[in-house]
């Protein structure tokens, strides 16, 4: 039986990139699996597709985790479509630099309503389905301890995000229910396509500090959220796990 027989899981920001990677992945291991998309309805289509061509089950459902009516809403569409929910996999968000002095106001609220507000409203909305062994799965960055610069808002977001998990992982226990971490380092994906960050000095400066000596895949991310998706992992909670060649 594989792995997550049974289980229903949303990921949301999963029409690209290492969500749409979590997505295929806990499907192939059998999860019902809902695509959360905010704007790409293809992308997420497409992912959905893929995983239906391979014998799973998904679905794709539209909504801006920033605004509580909609993550709400995304959650309600798992219950009513798969009957439960087991898996909550926080992936959504925005991966933009800027240096201390082009930093303003609407990019700070930009990223932190997505990055940090997203994971509250989601969680918040989730947190009423998820029953005994339910696991709550929320995508970081190493890029909180890698300190790079002109990323000083960003990693904002994603010390946000550790010291939350961290706080939930204590809250949700008594009702058995998981919260951790999954920290990436640098992965190739079109959010990083986008940043100009792939083919630059940024991206082999990261590479030359990976001791491993390679940029990341989405794969790579999505096999540890399995694992702590599934119940193999279930004396987890409350860490954070950083999936990054060994970059520090």
């Amino acid at each position: 039986m594989s792995k997550l027989e049974g289980k229903v899981a949303v990921v949301t920001g999963a029409s690209k990139g290492i969500g749409a990677a979590i997505a295929r992945t806990l499907a192939k291991e059998g999860a019902a699996v809902v695509v959360n998309y905010a704007s790409s309805k293809a992308g997420a289509d497409a992912v959905v597709a893929s995983i239906t061509a391979a014998g799973g089950r998904a679905i794709a459902v539209r909504g801006d985790v920033s605004k509580a009516a909609e993550a709400q809403g995304l959650i309600a569409a798992a219950v009513e479509r798969f009957g439960r929910l087991d898996v909550l996999v926080n992936n959504s968000g925005i991966y933009e630099f800027a240096a201390i002095e082009e930093i303003t106001e609407a990019h700070y609220r930009r990223l932190f309503d997505i990055n940090v507000l997203g994971v509250l409203l989601t969680t918040q909305a989730a947190a009423k389905h998820l029953g005994e062994g339910g696991s709550v799965i929320n995508i970081s960055s190493a890029i909180t301890h890698v300190h790079t610069p002109t990323a000083a808002a960003y990693a904002g977001t994603k010390g946000a995000v550790n010291a939350i998990s961290g706080v939930l992982a204590n809250e949700l226990a008594p009702r058995k229910i998981r919260v951790n971490v999954v920290s990436p380092g640098f992965v190739v994906t079109e959010g990083t396509h986008t940043a100009g960050v792939v083919g630059s000095d940024m991206e082999a400066g990261l590479v030359a500090q990976t001791p491993l000596g390679r940029a990341g895949q989405p794969d790579d991310i999505a096999g540890v959220v399995a694992f702590l998706a599934s119940d193999a992992a279930g004396w987890l909670t409350g860490e954070v796990i950083t999936a990054s060649g060994g970059i520090r």
